[in-house]
């Protein structure tokens, strides 16, 4: 599929600025006839079709953008979208959301749709398995959260870091024999990322490693706690919140010895139901919030993309 055009490119094969051509676009003054004629000549011979925010500016059509979640039901994700539509109410788009299941394929046909549909620009929330290849054409109009591409715009969150402070605040409460709960490592960013950065503080302040990897899901959590549950441990790292919350349940329900939970996540629901476990904030909301203003920068042409990495706190 051919690459769509973008205001870049039509000043640059006129020779012209992106201010002019947006003027030439939106039938503004300031720019002379010859100019004028030279650009849209341009347009014409590449069958330039302005994007719905181009259109939009002239009353033509509404402004649309798309968010892609990996599931309806994630709990940061959520968080990350509630901000992300203030956002872009405020600037006058119309969010679609999409889902689509940690699949690539679906990815892909979402954004065939997408493009026939010639929408302004896509909030994509990223995953390990993703075709980089596959999202060249959309690389001037999409925003990838959670994880990172290069050449891409993209929002992430500092995973080894949320690890280190957890690790750190049950260090210094006296504990020693800290244990772990995470995702496999096919997920680069929670699974890969968090469990080594768990390793790394293990190491550096000479602790015996105890973890096991079962996946996200609460189930998970409530199935797989008790692979790294001994006599001596006192405290338990959980890489998502759904772990925790998974973790929390088996525990009350199975294991006298008291164990101090610390979970990556912070959403309400699991402060809510369980106030007692420590949480670090990755910045879920300030994500979504960055993410959608980083997308309004690159539709608008006000902003070169860039690579934001959100920074976690312990709560």
């Amino acid at each position: 599929m051919q690459n769509r055009l973008t205001i870049k490119d039509i000043a640059r094969l006129s020779g012209v600025g992106k201010s002019t051509v947006s003027r030439v676009l939106n039938n503004e003054s300031g720019v002379s006839e010859r100019t004028r004629e030279r650009v849209e000549a341009v347009m014409r011979q590449h069958g330039f079709s302005p994007s719905r925010s181009a259109r939009a500016m002239r009353g033509q059509s509404d402004k649309v953008v798309a968010i892609i979640v990996t599931r309806l039901d994630s709990l940061s994700e959520n968080l990350a979208v509630q901000t992300m539509l203030p956002c872009l109410y405020e600037q006058g788009y119309d969010p679609i959301m999409m889902e689509c299941q940690f699949s690539a394929t679906r990815v892909e046909e979402h954004l065939r749709i997408l493009r026939q549909r010639n929408i302004d620009g896509v909030i994509l929330f990223g995953f390990t398995g993703l075709n980089d290849a596959a999202l060249a054409s959309w690389q001037d109009m999409l925003v990838l959260i959670a994880r990172d591409a290069p050449g891409f715009a993209s929002v992430c969150y500092d995973d080894e870091g949320a690890i280190h402070n957890l690790m750190q605040r049950l260090y210094q409460a006296g504990h020693r024999h800290i244990s772990y709960l995470g995702v496999p490592h096919s997920d680069v960013t929670t699974g890969m990322r968090r469990h080594h950065s768990y390793l790394a503080f293990c190491e550096a302040h000479h602790l015996t490693p105890l973890a096991t990897l079962p996946g996200l899901a609460m189930k998970q959590g409530y199935e797989h706690v008790s692979e790294v549950l001994n006599n001596d441990t006192t405290a338990l790292v959980c890489a998502t919140d759904t772990l925790a919350i998974g973790a929390s349940k088996f525990l009350q329900q199975h294991h006298a010895a008291p164990v101090q939970l610390a979970s990556v996540g912070n959403t309400p629901l699991l402060k809510f139901l369980h106030p007692e476990i420590i949480t670090v904030d990755p910045g879920y909301a300030e994500a979504g919030r960055q993410a959608a203003l980083q997308l309004i920068a690159q539709i608008t042409q006000s902003g070169d993309p860039q690579q934001i990495v959100i920074p976690s706190s312990v709560m």
